[in-house]
């Protein structure tokens, strides 16, 4: 014959039932054990570029900051290749746990404005946690090309289309689309030469191979302070503290051109929303600290901290603006 229980224990036990299938049933909600504290292994930072570039430069910066605020181990990884293309669907493929993200920048919005191959859609694969900086560019050219001004230069290519040949960190990237933007604004036509980063095209045109260049002043600064190669202009509204002989391109003779380079923070899409508050909470921490900004500033980059919407914003108004230059300049791509 079956006891009943008294009323006390039954209650009891519903509540150990309840508690119990909490434990099961949570960490399928938000995807982790119920034990587990997360990070609780290295978080892994993927550059889509190969070393030396700017977003290589901040992507480090970042990185060693970071780790000590997450307790963690923050590494980065240069995953370069086709505009930031393979690096890019790397993130995408990879789990959503928040130990995979990416570090991107504008040329992740000019890629997908300008190729019909990805497999990837950037606004819904990507999950955005942050605005990170933005940085101007630098025209900078040979020291074996005889232009001195950013006139000469223009007047140079103006004289022989074409014979003058630009690099990039891939097609489609912001190095490529900035540079032709930039040339259509001109009335002028330049040879198109990608590279597979930014670094390596530096190495040519300190060569002499290369002829011209448009990287972030991050990136460039100190290879101009060296005299490595030439800077004849800058690329934002106003010049660069960092190199301030240098006028803006609409001071040199293009009235109105700007254009300014954006770094982000994201990861792939079904990120934990804890996660991704954690991760935005500690980036922002770094960005607003003291040294981290004078850092920043050293290199010619501008601290944006922002949230996750911030950066969605960004990214869905730069597709279009990418677009719609691409349609209004007439600028080829492939």
């Amino acid at each position: 014959m079956n006891k009943i229980a008294p009323a006390g224990a039954r209650g009891n036990r519903r509540v150990f039932l309840a508690l119990t299938a909490a434990t099961i049933v949570l960490p399928l909600l938000f995807g982790a054990p119920a034990h587990a504290a997360w990070p609780d292994q290295p978080i892994k930072i993927v550059v889509p570029f190969a070393p030396g570039g700017s977003n290589d430069i901040m992507a480090r910066l970042i990185a060693s900051k970071l780790g000590p605020r997450m307790s963690t181990t923050v590494v980065v990884e240069n995953k370069g290749g086709s505009g930031g293309t393979i690096g890019t669907e790397y993130v995408v493929r990879s789990k959503p746990d928040g130990y995979t993200l990416l570090f991107a920048s504008t040329s992740i919005t000019t890629n997908l404005a300008t190729s019909k191959v990805l497999r990837y859609d950037l606004e819904k694969d990507l999950e955005p946690i942050g605005t990170i900086a933005t940085s101007p560019f630098a025209v900078v050219v040979s020291n074996d090309l005889p232009a001195k001004t950013f006139k000469e230069f223009v007047d140079l290519a103006h004289d022989k289309p074409g014979s003058i040949n630009y690099g990039s960190a891939g097609v489609g990237g912001i190095n490529h689309l900035g540079t032709a933007l930039l040339a259509h604004e001109a009335g002028i036509s330049l040879t198109h030469i990608p590279y597979k980063g930014i670094s390596l095209a530096f190495t040519d045109l300190a060569g002499g191979e290369l002829q011209m260049l448009l990287p972030t002043v991050a990136s460039s600064v100190q290879q101009i302070r060296d005299g490595r190669m030439r800077g004849l202009a800058v690329t934002g509204a106003k010049r660069s503290p960092l190199l301030p002989d240098l006028p803006t391109v609409s001071e040199a003779g293009l009235p109105g051109f700007e254009l300014e380079a954006w770094f982000g923070l994201l990861g792939p899409a079904g990120m934990p929303p804890a996660v991704v508050e954690r991760l935005n909470h500690e980036l922002n921490a770094v960005l607003e600290s003291d040294d981290v900004r004078k850092m920043l500033e050293h290199e010619g980059a501008t601290p944006t901290p922002g949230g996750p919407q911030v950066l969605k914003k960004l990214v869905s108004s730069e597709i279009v603006r990418w677009k719609n230059l691409i349609k209004d300049a007439n600028i080829k791509v492939q």
